[in-house]
């Protein structure tokens, strides 16, 4: 492979990309577009239901059974239970988004019995000042019914109040990344997948086979202006959630290898789907119908946490949910474990199907 040949290729396939407007359009426009649309949105509200994450690390006493009871009698929250393998719920509630938290000490139940006091730690969110207040007049009225099953003695459960870590994120924090995501996605995908049945239908693969440009070259050189144009794009949408919405997520050093790598993962996946369709029209189906789906399930417009179970599990299987994932971790939560995780896979995922594309194509078909 000559790093020549793939820089002139790569001026070629820039040029012809560039007097494509809609190409452009959706490269650049339309994922600004979106940043403004949702970030007007929802800038100014929160969720409108109240979840909130029980860790209890008193096991089933009675106590804590019975506490949990009185809290789900509220019908004002909706409770899931966290296990204590975990760690630290505060820090996991950080690590996830989530803005609202409850612990249920251990020995709850034993001080409980013997009329001791008992504190319950409550982990809201200040910036969201309505589902704190929903949270807390739950758990007062749970704390009050446990008072009054003392029948006269003096109460003992009382609270804690703590905030959820020490930084407060917005939804403009999760669109961010999840938008440098969708354009990751889009672009190689949507392009690549119609250029390799266009290409293919109008024997300009045949004509590339005269010239001594490789298959890796080509694909190698798709792959960089991708490369340019995600970073443009990442670019803009930092530029205009920080500027116009006051986002607080900030790329790494850990950021930059989703960016290489992400982009990579599409446009060979695109170019296979391309190869293996016998016209441009079914090519283009295909394409619809593996990018849609990871488009609306992998955490682009909202975080995979507020899915049902069986979404989630469906997003496990997708690979965009592993980039979006990744910078999430590493743009908003600095979990460099976590991120380190995802890139992992997204490498993985890279390099195998890069390998797979320049094996699966052909200059001329067979």
């Amino acid at each position: 492979m000559r790093p020549s040949r793939v820089a002139a290729y790569l001026l070629v396939f820039a040029r012809t990309y560039l007097r494509s407007r809609v190409g452009l359009f959706f490269s650049l426009i339309f994922p600004i577009i979106l940043i403004l649309l949702f970030g007007s949105i929802f800038s100014n509200t929160g969720s409108s239901s109240s979840p909130v994450y029980v860790q209890n690390l008193d096991g089933t006493s009675v106590a804590s059974q019975m506490f949990l009871t009185s809290l789900n009698a509220t019908g004002a929250v909706s409770v899931h239970m966290v296990s204590s393998s975990v760690g630290n719920l505060s820090t996991w509630l950080v690590s996830k988004g989530y803005t609202a938290g409850i612990v249920l000490p251990a020995g709850f139940q034993a001080s409980f019995a013997a009329h001791r006091p008992v504190k319950v730690i409550v982990y809201t969110d200040p910036a969201q000042p309505s589902t704190a207040g929903i949270v807390q007049g739950a758990v007062g009225y749970a704390v009050t019914s446990m008072n009054y099953a003392q029948s006269g003695q003096a109460p003992v459960v009382g609270t804690m109040e703590l905030n959820v870590g020490s930084t407060t994120y917005q939804y403009i924090d999760y669109l961010v990344p999840g938008l440098i995501g969708f354009s990751i996605l889009t672009s190689p995908m949507f392009s690549m997948t119609n250029i390799a049945a266009q290409y293919k239908k109008q024997k300009l693969f045949r004509q590339l086979s005269l010239t001594p440009l490789t298959r890796g070259e080509w694909l190698a050189a798709s792959v960089l202006w991708y490369l340019v144009l995600v970073f443009a794009s990442t670019v803009v949408m930092l530029a205009v959630g920080r500027g116009l919405f006051g986002a607080t997520a900030t790329p790494t050093l850990l950021t930059i290898p989703f960016l290489i790598f992400g982009p990579m993962l599409f446009v060979s996946l695109g170019l296979l789907l391309g190869t293996f369709s016998k016209t441009p029209e079914s090519a283009s189906v295909v394409g619809n119908l593996v990018t849609f789906p990871m488009m609306f399930l992998s955490g682009t417009f909202f975080p995979v946490s507020l899915f049902p179970d069986y979404l989630q599990a469906v997003a496990h299987v997708l690979p965009l949910y592993y980039v979006i994932d990744g910078l999430n971790n590493t743009m908003v939560f600095q979990n460099t474990t976590g991120a380190l995780t995802d890139l992992l896979v997204v490498v993985g995922l890279a390099v195998l199907l890069f390998l797979a594309a320049i094996r699966a194509f052909r200059w001329q078909e067979e």
